[in-house]
């Protein structure tokens, strides 16, 4: 069985061309993955379909009902399911945790919108709460996209190159080597004369150097962890 994610939005159209393009939509075409995305309003009861209300003790904006989103996730949550509210005071989301959910059978996502949600829903149907970045988005629908995209790479068959997975930032904590290709010379910058050596050990060092150089200069914070061997 494939991995089945269920999205709970109010804005559902923001992902339809994210989720029919490019390597995920390919994946999903294929039945390796099932994103559905829901309209939280559908299970709003009045007739105004409304999903949210004032904060009780006052305050700026409005906050997301608890009743259509309990409702929701209870009708679409199957046993051992993983509920994940997206929203900026989560835990930070990392290529480790992108793995471990590709495990899971079913996922439900919650995307958050105004100013957040009641704190029962949080209490009563949500098993884990997610942020991508020390930032707040108008709604929590394009975390959801990110995360879903994160994951499905490592679900097997979704990249076309399985190796691919092994030679990105991030793996290993380090971040990324410079890629090149033709022409060998463009506008009198040349392609490091390594890469046209076919040495393929002196190509692992120098690109395991630029590695750890790049990371050094933009994220030195991840040198603090151990450093991988050297290639031999």
């Amino acid at each position: 069985m494939p991995l089945q994610i269920d999205v709970l939005t109010l804005f559902p159209r923001m992902l339809d061309g994210f989720l029919a393009e490019s390597i995920l939509g390919k994946a999903i075409e294929a039945g390796r993955l099932g994103v559905t995305v829901h309209d939280l309003r559908a299970w709003c009861t009045d007739k105004h379909k409304t999903a949210d209300d004032r904060p009780f003790g006052g305050g700026a904006g409005m906050v997301m009902k608890p009743e259509p989103v309990v409702a929701a996730i209870e009708q679409l949550q199957t046993p051992g399911c993983r509920r994940i509210y997206l929203t900026p005071d989560g835990v930070p989301f990392s290529e480790k945790l992108a793995r471990e959910l590709s495990t899971e059978r079913h996922l439900v996502f919650l995307s958050g919108h105004y100013e957040g949600i009641d704190q029962r829903i949080r209490d009563t149907v949500i098993d884990q709460e997610i942020s991508i970045g020390d930032y707040v988005l108008t709604n929590g629908t394009l975390p959801a996209a990110v995360v879903i995209d994160a994951l499905a790479r490592f679900i097997p068959g979704v990249l076309g190159d399985e190796n691919s997975l092994t030679h990105e930032s991030f793996t290993g904590r380090l971040l990324d080597f410079p890629q090149y290709t033709r022409p060998a010379e463009f506008r009198g910058q040349s392609v490091p004369k390594v890469l046209l050596s076919g040495n393929h050990a002196e190509i692992e060092k120098w690109r395991h150097a630029k590695r750890v150089e790049k990371t050094r200069l933009v994220r030195p914070d991840l040198l603090q962890l151990p450093t991988p061997p050297l290639p031999s």
